[in-house]
């Protein structure tokens, strides 16, 4: 699941935008993960995750939420098997054309961007793992991301295809806070 979840964090974005077509509201966004894996292997470990959480006592399970949303979290948002994560975008990340971004050791590869669409290619160390995609803003509250990224789960190699929208619910983030951006290349 650590994979899961750093995964999801990705997903919220790694990328600074270059010429802003079109820029992004800074506030409170909410970002809806679908992850599926060749292998099936992260959906069975998906899986075994959300058994034990119903197998918890209501007590159990309300504390386990409960920390799992102050951190931005939420299971099953989204559809069976999706994750949303809420992420804070500042102004000044805005002025400098970026979009949220993962606490990690992470650096863009490739970026190029036409109009309202970004072609991106990255690596990461932790986790280990590469992928590419392509980012489309909609509209300055909502962008659509779909990525394939390599990674290894349980020794194994793994191909994941993620595909994640954003949308924004508001300028106060309250006490979600800003994530750091990625190394550039």
């Amino acid at each position: 699941m650590k994979l899961h979840y750093a995964l999801a964090a990705l997903a919220a974005g790694t990328f600074s935008l270059s010429a802003a077509a079109q820029n992004l509201k800074p506030g409170l966004w909410e970002v809806t993960n679908n992850m599926k894996s060749a292998s099936g292997e992260m959906e069975k470990s998906r899986a075994e995750a959300q058994q034990q959480m119903a197998n918890m006592s209501p007590e159990q399970r309300k504390m386990m939420e409960k920390m799992m949303a102050e951190h931005g979290v939420k299971m099953g948002s989204g559809g069976p098997g999706a994750m949303s994560v809420k992420t804070c975008m500042t102004k000044e990340m805005v002025e400098r054309n970026e979009i949220p971004a993962q606490k990690g050791d992470c650096k863009t590869t490739r970026q190029q961007r036409s109009g309202n669409t970004i072609n991106i290619a990255f690596t990461c160390t932790n986790p280990p793992s590469s992928g590419e995609g392509q980012f489309n803003i909609v509209s300055p509250e909502a962008y659509t991301m779909k990525m394939v990224v390599n990674s290894t789960m349980q020794g194994k190699p793994e191909t994941m295809n993620m595909d994640s929208s954003g949308k924004w619910l508001g300028s106060d983030c309250g006490s979600i806070k800003p994530m750091q951006p990625p190394n550039k290349k």
